[in-house]
């Protein structure tokens, strides 16, 4: 009958899902290295630095668990087929056959991922470099000339304007700043130089009460302080040199506060950064690296 024949055995489940790979979270872990870096390209360089560490020892262990199986296959064994006596009694007087060292399997597994890496990196980084670089590079502004210190009486708020690039129409990069002679401090010149850009939304302050009041209700005091309003910290200041008797502006810098007046004031300075971002307290870091040049 035909129930009385032999059936083949199925194959069993188990056999056919032994080669199935394990669940990994390295393939998560290098790609949050990969975000660490792009995150650390924006905020800060030494979180890039992390990121590309972390992204290059997942990437590396998650090369060595995709490849496991194949590194630890052992070796096909050779098939010996039946030979006259004389032959194989030459073969045993050549020696046996050397087997291979390296896999060859192995070996075109890691160039094939080591070439696709080398071709990933030569097209992003270019492209990366292209859409972030220009964020931090020439940001800083150019000495200004404001002319002889016989423009700036002392003890007298003076309005200057100027450009802040030499090669910016005058209409685009026009800026302006309030400038007191404070006299002399032990023999050097001493000047007060506020930027009129609001801390609060970057729009320009108005000359009442010197600096004065700006724009959505922020007002700030005689050097710069905030005293009412939304913005986060003090006006922005320029460095100054004095050059060939002329007055000079250099960098400008955020500043958190002004204690003192005058020659004798105390300005807690720190690196140019953007209106409505803190420069102390917890909320300095929450926001990015400024890509500004200079300042302090």
């Amino acid at each position: 009958m035909a129930d009385d024949l032999e059936r083949p055995a199925e194959p069993a489940h188990e056999d056919s899902e032994q080669h199935l790979p394990a669940p990994s979270i390295l393939p998560f872990a290098f790609a949050g290295g990969i975000a660490l870096i792009l995150i650390g390209l924006i905020i800060n360089w030494w979180l890039a630095v992390a990121g590309g560490v972390l992204a290059l020892l997942f990437g590396f262990a998650w090369i060595r668990d995709v490849t496991r199986d194949v590194r630890a296959a052992p070796e096909p064994e050779p098939v010996v087929a039946e030979e006259p006596v004389s032959e194989l009694a030459a073969e045993e007087e050549e020696g046996p056959e050397e087997p291979e060292r390296y896999p060859r399997s192995v070996f075109l597994e890691l160039s094939t991922l080591g070439i696709g890496a080398a071709i990933g990196a030569l097209v992003t980084v270019p492209a990366l470099g292209f859409m972030i670089a220009p964020a931090f590079v020439g940001q800083g502004d150019d000495d200004v000339d404001l002319g002889p210190l016989d423009n700036f009486p002392e003890q007298q708020y003076v309005i200057a304007q100027f450009n802040s690039k030499k090669d910016e129409p005058q209409d685009v990069g026009r800026r302006a700043a309030f400038i007191r002679n404070n006299g002399q401090q032990n023999g050097v010149p001493s000047f007060t130089i506020i930027s009129n850009r609001c801390a609060h939304v970057g729009c320009p302050t108005q000359p009442q009460g010197l600096p004065g009041d700006a724009c959505h209700g922020g007002a700030y005091d005689a050097e710069g302080n905030r005293v009412a309003g939304p913005p986060v910290r003090a006006l922005d200041r320029y460095e100054f040199m004095i050059r060939n008797g002329n007055l000079v502006l250099g960098t400008r810098y955020s500043v958190g506060k002004v204690t003192g007046q005058g020659a004798d004031a105390k300005i807690y300075a720190y690196k140019r950064y953007d209106p409505g971002q803190h420069v102390d307290g917890l909320e300095q870091y929450l926001w990015p690296v400024p890509p500004y040049e200079g300042g302090s």
